[in-house]
């Protein structure tokens, strides 16, 4: 067999509810040139009874599958975990509430084999909450800003880690996005027109909305994406704008 494509990574901890439709997205693939990886952190529901429980199917497929269950100290520890074990030429992070469509890894092998340049990043469109479809294409205008790409299920060019090294684990939310400002306006990224994925509910709430934005202000000052003066101040501006748009949404309840 050629050497394995994709890596697929998912971190789970508790997630009994939704892992058995995350996993069985992997299975269902029309394209299995893959391996799956799952590094739980040492969970305490039905996940590892879910996860064993497919053993023998990625096997009748010769699909590799691993997976370890120990403690860890945060999501980004558990994607280095995961990524020290990939042997894929690309890498992908996929949540434990998150699934990707049958054809996800055909379509993207498909515009992969299509490039004819070295890409750091092949990204797709992923449906959210209420249908909603994020399929912003990057720029570094943009990003430099705010995390504005569907990054759920896209994939890393494995000489991206080498060149820049693995996450930030003193991040807790915003991570991946540190991950790809590392490389500034040298980011080569790929973005095509297609669904491929669907994002679960483990996303952004309005309880910890305002941690996201403020660990989000912080890494833009790290990696030097922004002035520290100018991105405080998009900070307070996006303050101002949630509150009123809170404060809007309760009156007309």
């Amino acid at each position: 067999m050629d050497k394995t494509l994709f890596s697929v990574i998912t971190v789970s901890f508790n997630s009994e509810k939704t892992i058995k439709r995350t996993i069985e997205s992997l299975l269902n693939q029309s394209f299995q040139n893959f391996e799956y990886i799952i590094i739980d952190g040492k969970s305490t529901d039905k996940t590892l009874e879910i996860i064993k429980s497919f053993e023998k199917e990625f096997k009748r497929k010769e699909i590799y599958f691993t997976w370890i269950s120990e403690k860890d100290k945060g999501i980004y520890h558990a994607f280095n975990k995961g990524v020290k074990k990939a042997t894929g030429k690309w890498v992908s992070f996929l949540g434990s509430d998150d699934f990707y469509l049958s054809n996800a890894l055909e379509n993207y092998s498909k515009e992969i084999f299509k490039i004819k340049q070295d890409i750091d990043l092949v990204y797709s469109n992923v449906e959210v909450k209420d249908r909603k479809i994020i399929r912003d294409i990057w720029t570094w205008k943009t990003f430099r800003k705010k995390m504005n790409i569907a990054h759920v299920g896209a994939f890393h060019n494995i000489k991206y880690f080498k060149k820049y090294g693995l996450f930030n684990e003193n991040y807790k939310i915003a991570g991946d996005y540190e991950l790809l400002l590392r490389a500034n306006k040298k980011l080569k990224s790929h973005w095509f027109d297609k669904v491929t994925a669907v994002m679960g509910d483990g996303g952004i709430s309005n309880d910890n909305i305002i941690e996201v934005y403020k660990e989000t202000t912080n890494v833009k000052i790290d990696t030097k994406s922004q002035s520290k003066i100018t991105s405080k101040i998009d900070f307070y501006i996006w303050i101002v704008k949630y509150r009123i748009k809170t404060i809007i949404n309760e009156i007309t309840r």
